[in-house]
């Protein structure tokens, strides 16, 4: 993450300046802008997210979003993947989804980019957890491995191709490998993956 800002600001006067790409998180008195997703990082946001939603949306448990802007205690964050309680997502009269997000997810999960600092994410992840959100996961692509954090619980680590990884209370539902997600990013068979061609 690059630093944009040397000098503090209020919440307030960071959601008044103009967006950017990739978007730009408030933490702290810093604007602090996202690095740009590459090609596993990418790949495994889209496919995340969606098998989050397709195993909790139908049963009305949660819903995943990517890239969304949560605002509270001072702080402006964007969330990989924020996955909030059924519940607990706002909507307007109309029943939509409002556009103003004024509180933590309770599921944010931070995929680790190339050159990254892990501990921005970790950092990210323990304000959260100090602010309502129940689970906190980073996702490692190169190492695949998964860091998750429960709230009020010690973070426990995840590599094993079988294990499952942990999931926040209203989640339990899903059951996700480490085998599977970290499959994802496979797009032709390697020396670890076996193809299903004849």
């Amino acid at each position: 993450m690059v630093s944009l800002s040397a000098k503090p600001l209020t919440l307030e006067d960071f959601l008044q300046q103009p967006e950017t790409q990739p978007a730009s998180e408030f933490i702290k008195g810093e604007i602090i802008q996202k690095p740009m997703p590459q090609g596993k990082h990418s790949r495994l946001q889209l496919k995340l997210g969606s098998f989050i939603n397709e195993m909790l949306e139908p049963s009305q448990l949660g819903m995943a979003f990517p890239e969304l802007r949560c605002t509270f205690a001072g702080y402006a964050i964007v969330p990989d993947i924020s996955v909030i309680a059924w519940d607990r997502i706002p909507v307007d009269e109309d029943g939509t989804i409002q556009n103003l997000i004024p509180f933590c997810p309770d599921w944010m999960i931070e995929i680790l980019s190339p050159d990254q600092n892990p501990m921005k994410l970790v950092k990210k992840i323990l304000i959260g957890l100090a602010h309502g959100c129940q689970m906190g996961w980073v996702v490692d692509p190169e190492e695949r491995v998964v860091f998750a954090y429960p709230a009020g619980q010690q973070p426990t680590v995840h590599e094993d191709p079988q294990e499952v990884v942990p999931t926040p209370a209203f989640a339990q539902g899903i059951q996700l490998t480490i085998a599977t997600l970290f499959g994802w990013m496979q797009v032709q068979a390697g020396e670890s993956h076996k193809s299903n061609a004849g």
